[in-house]
C-alpha cells in the first residue's frame, strides 16, 4: 500500500507476507523515534512495562509484550547489565524492578512512543490507525490461541 501502488507481487495477498512487511516498516519507524532515548523499541517497551508495574514477573511481561519467556529473559538481562532493571527473587518467583536510571528515562520513552503514534497517524489517519491496530491485535490474539 506504499503510495497506494497496485499489487505487483504474488505475495501481497498473503497475510504472512503483508504482516511481515508492515512489521519491518513499523520497526524501522519505531526505532527511529525511540533512538532519542538511546534504546531500541523492544527495550523501550520493556522499560515502560516495568516502570508502570514495579515488581512485575517475567511471565507477565512476556504475556503483555507477546514475546517468549526466553526472549524476555534475554531483554531483562541486557537491561539489568546496563543498569536499567534489577531482578529480585521472592520465593520461587522473580520480580523485575526499575532502577532510578530507568525511571529517569520514562518520560522520554513515553514521548518517543507518542511521537511514533503521531507519525503513523499523520500518514494513515487516526480512524484508520485505530481500526488497523484493533484488527491486527485481534488477529494476533485469535491466531495465538
Amino acid at each position: 500500500m506504499i503510495g497506494m501502488k497496485e499489487c505487483n507481487s504474488k505475495y501481497c495477498n498473503c497475510l504472512y507476507y503483508s504482516a511481515n512487511a508492515l512489521s519491518r516498516v513499523m520497526t524501522k519507524m519505531a526505532d527511529e523515534e525511540f533512538a532519542a532515548t538511546g534504546l531500541s523499541s523492544s527495550y523501550a517497551f520493556l522499560l515502560m512495562t516495568v516502570n508502570d508495574k514495579p515488581g512485575v514477573q517475567p511471565k507477565e511481561i512476556s504475556e503483555k509484550m507477546m514475546l517468549t519467556q526466553s526472549t524476555v529473559t534475554r531483554l531483562i538481562e541486557k537491561m539489568e547489565h546496563k543498569g536499567f532493571l534489577e531482578r529480585k527473587h521472592s520465593g520461587r518467583n522473580t520480580e523485575v524492578y526499575p532502577t532510578a536510571k530507568s525511571k529517569k528515562l520514562d518520560k522520554k520513552i513515553k514521548q518517543a512512543w507518542m511521537s511514533l503514534y503521531k507519525r503513523y497517524t499523520a500518514i494513515l489517519g487516526k480512524e484508520k490507525s485505530k481500526k488497523l491496530t484493533d484488527d491486527i491485535y485481534g488477529a494476533a490474539i485469535k491466531l495465538h490461541e
